[in-house]
């Protein structure tokens, strides 16, 4: 019996719906670290021909944004806890003044998953009895531990992704040749974006050819009107 548990927390444990949270924070930040500051590199770039301006903004835009995806993502995050927390303490005070109609109302959501009437009052009472507040907020709220929020843990996956990811393109303004560099940034984090959609495409189940085509066009974009920023203000 212990062996078919573990076989069957083993067999949960590789479904990639597990992997959503962390896995999107991750993606986000990294996407947004190496963009966002490859496109600031390649707009300075643009506009100059000395080094250290370029170095400067590319450091600037790195520090900030990590700031700010981490500071965004634990500000909307904890919004979410806190509408999470208000609807759960909501229904501790239904399930304490109307204990049936609560009962009904958990029945009537098995019912329409499937479940004969019978079958779904039956399931509804079981779950009251062994844990009445956790089957509501499950399976009425819809808040289970997949979906509920972690600020502090979205808060530092964001901000250091974003740290890691925008290290890329201040690695290549600091040791790349000076000289058309703005192509060299352009390439490199083209490449580093691709390398990011391949590794989240499996890490996350899904297909590697779709999100190669997103990352390549809206990066290509990104990069592309930035640079034409540069040039039009090429006062440097």
């Amino acid at each position: 019996m212990e062996e078919t548990s573990e076989t069957l927390d083993t067999y949960l444990d590789n479904h990639y719906i597990h992997r959503s949270n962390w896995l999107r924070a991750a993606v986000l930040g990294a996407n947004d670290g190496i963009l966002s500051t490859a496109s600031i590199a390649i707009g300075v770039a643009a506009a100059t021909d000395v080094r250290d301006p370029i170095i400067l903004a590319t450091l600037a835009g790195l520090v900030a944004g990590a700031l700010s995806m981490a500071a965004g993502e634990y500000v909307s995050v904890s919004s979410q806890t806190d509408v999470e927390q208000a609807d759960i303490e909501r229904e501790k005070i239904e399930l304490e003044e109307m204990p049936e109609i609560e009962l009904q109302r958990l029945a009537e959501i098995y019912e329409k998953r499937g479940l004969k009437k019978e079958t779904a009052l039956m399931v509804a009472k079981e779950l009251t009895e062994h844990d009445v507040l956790g089957a509501h907020v499950r399976d009425e709220l819809g808040i289970n531990e997949l979906s509920q929020a972690k600020p502090i843990q979205a808060a530092l996956a964001s901000g250091a992704a974003f740290t890691l990811g925008g290290v890329l393109p201040l690695l290549v303004a600091l040791f790349l040749p000076l000289k058309n560099i703005e192509y060299f940034l352009y390439g490199s984090a083209l490449i580093f974006l691709i390398i990011l959609g391949i590794v989240a495409a499996k890490t996350g189940g899904s297909g590697i050819g779709k999100a190669i085509v997103r990352i390549t066009f809206w990066g290509t974009a990104a990069m592309g009107l930035t640079a034409l920023v540069g040039y039009l203000f090429n006062v440097i």
